[in-house]
């Protein structure tokens, strides 16, 4: 067996070794200015976060039913692990409010086929709540065509297939997180629309827990069927970077992620699953103001080739690689990693350059990068 691969599953096996209450357990590690910090401090920060236990007054998850309704934890005040390439996923464009692109990308749900637009009464109405909506099109993802996702009170949208409770940490697609709670007006709202090629999600004149008095925000986010992101604010009324994160994180951005299962039958079935963050776009939260818009545009991935050739012939900077035993076309980094470390796709030679394990498992210890958004 590969060194490498030794040292992920002894790192799997010790962040499960304690029983948690989650059904989906986030690794977590400090990783922003900390590279040079020992192995095992690493590993002694994974065993104090499987020991957090949840306070009294926090939530619990309800259900995970399309179109229920399910309950929002947030995570302990410290950071995600993050196992990231050196691969751009996205670029994201930042416009202004004086910029004619701003107004362009705003759309006005007023004015779209009121069969089309529908006001989702439960989370108008509550706080900390998150509820499954099917797509009428497949929106492509990090290159993952998805058809269902998970509407949050808290300003963002969850894009994971495996509901858990810590649905802020990763794989989110949030023009503002933040502590929000629609049920504080009557006029608060959070209404969606899908018209077969785009996807819009707003909140509507929504106000934070505990600063009511500040006033509303009204922001949105489009799913556009090519895969475009865009992010628009009609209403700011203070500055993102003075909104608090003690009780909700407060970002936006888009994250995604992928899970490994521990197959070991000692331990229980709900706490096998660890899950990994492989790449986030952070955005420059001072730049969101009134008006303000952003524009993120997916660039090619491994997984939109659909054979061997393809793949060899693809873009050098994407390290792709062709598994024969799966039928895909992959850098190792996405959804499907666990099945490609499962079948040692790695290891085979249907590729432009050798992929070493060593060097894999080094970067999700110590290499930590992150895409800054591009000023347009």
């Amino acid at each position: 067996m590969q060194p490498g691969i030794l040292l992920l599953l002894c790192l799997l096996r010790e962040a499960v070794a304690e029983p948690t209450r989650d059904t989906g357990w986030l690794q977590r590690s400090s990783t922003r200015g900390r590279e040079g910090k020992k192995l095992l401090l690493w590993r002694r920060q994974i065993q104090e976060n499987a020991n957090h236990q949840l306070e009294p007054e926090e939530t619990r998850i309800i259900q995970d039913l399309v179109g229920g309704i399910l309950a929002i934890d947030t995570l302990p005040n410290n950071e995600t692990q993050i196992v990231e390439d050196n691969h751009s996923y996205y670029v994201s464009r930042v416009y202004g409010a004086s910029e004619d692109r701003a107004k362009e990308l705003w759309l006005d749900i007023a004015e779209m086929n009121r069969t089309q637009v529908k006001v989702h009464g439960i989370l108008s109405n509550t706080h900390r709540q998150a509820s499954r909506v099917v797509l009428s099109f497949d929106f492509p993802f990090y290159g993952h065509y998805l058809r269902q996702i998970t509407i949050a009170t808290g300003g963002f949208i969850f894009m994971g297939d495996v509901i858990h409770r810590m649905l802020t940490a990763t794989q989110y697609v949030a023009p503002l997180m933040a502590n929000f709670n629609p049920s504080f007006s009557r006029n608060s709202t959070i209404r969606y629309f899908d018209n077969g090629t785009v996807f819009v999600v707003q909140w509507d004149h929504v106000h934070l827990q505990d600063k009511e008095s500040i006033g509303s925000f009204t922001f949105q986010a489009a799913l556009y069927q090519d895969g475009r992101i865009v992010f628009g604010y009609k209403e700011i009324p203070m500055s993102v970077e003075e909104i608090s994160p003690v009780q909700h994180p407060v970002k936006a951005g888009i994250s995604d992620a992928f899970m490994i299962l521990n197959p070991s039958s000692d331990v229980p079935e709900a706490h096998r699953r660890t899950i990994y963050e492989y790449h986030r776009v952070e955005l420059d939260t001072s730049k969101i103001t009134s008006a303000s818009a952003v524009e993120l545009i997916p660039l090619p991935t491994c997984l939109q080739y659909q054979s061997c050739e393809e793949c060899k012939t693809s873009d050098t900077t994407l390290n792709c690689k062709w598994c024969h035993v799966l039928q895909r076309c992959s850098s190792g980094f996405d959804r499907h990693r666990h099945e490609w470390l499962t079948y040692g796709c790695s290891q085979e030679e249907c590729s432009l350059m050798l992929f070493s394990p060593r060097r894999v498992f080094v970067r999700i210890l110590h290499r930590v990068t992150h895409m800054p958004p591009h000023q347009s």
